[in-house]
């Protein structure tokens, strides 16, 4: 068994495309109460799981073809609305993680602060508003570039200037940056996941391609520095 698969736990099956992953790569539901479908993002409900691929795709064919009561075998509700449900609560996971990462004292806001966090190459990521300014993300990562060890760092753009507010408890929030930590990873995890859950194909759960998730207006990694010919 590898080390991965220790950490992570015994191989799940997917109710849609009947392949053995990860628990890290699946999304794990549940019968709540009143015989209704819950998401269990967190893995640590009680009751019988079942498991779908990490994807938005794969939980509407799930839904599609009613493979939640087929798999549990009994009659269960599920909502239509079940992707999106599962979206806002992945997307919720990650701000409260971006809430823990600013209680830790890993976060800083404001654009002359994150333009010199960046700068000085002491950013482990930065935050862009999804409502903000595209010359505010532009010179954030202009700033990245000039970085003295150049490296790749997450730039994340899913949430709006509101949920950063929110996270963080303070006003008009539309930059921020991550020093290095536990509660910055703890983060970075939970955002990973909710990129590949909104990028993903029905039943693909490897992890979305930095220069791919950018094309579809999800996240992109900013180079710190030149390209290498």
């Amino acid at each position: 068994m590898s080390r991965r698969a220790e950490r992570e736990g015994p191989e799940r099956t997917c109710v849609v495309t009947r392949q053995g992953r990860s628990p890290e790569d699946l999304i794990r539901f549940v019968v709540g109460p009143g015989d209704v479908l819950v998401p269990d993002i967190r893995r640590k409900l009680p009751g019988r799981g079942v498991w779908v691929s990490l994807s938005a795709a794969a939980v509407g064919e799930a839904v599609k073809r009613r493979a939640f009561e087929r798999s549990l075998k009994t009659k269960v509700t599920v909502s239509p609305e079940l992707p999106a449900e599962v979206d806002a609560l992945l997307a919720r996971d990650a701000v409260q993680a971006l809430a823990m990462a600013n209680k830790a004292g890993l976060v800083v806001s404001g654009f002359a602060k994150v333009e010199a966090l960046a700068q000085a190459g002491r950013a482990a990521a930065v935050i862009a508003a999804s409502d903000g300014a595209e010359d505010g993300k532009r010179k954030i990562g202009q700033a990245l570039r000039r970085a003295p060890m150049p490296k790749e760092i997450p730039v994340v753009t899913n949430f709006a200037a509101a949920e950063l507010e929110l996270a963080l408890g303070r006003e008009h929030v539309i930059h921020a940056a991550l020093a290095p930590g536990p509660a910055t990873e703890g983060f970075l995890a939970r955002w990973r996941r909710l990129v590949r859950y909104r990028t993903n194909d029905a039943g693909e759960t490897a992890f979305i391609d930095p220069v791919e998730s950018d094309a579809r207006d999800q996240t992109k990694t900013e180079p710190a520095g030149p390209k290498a010919e």
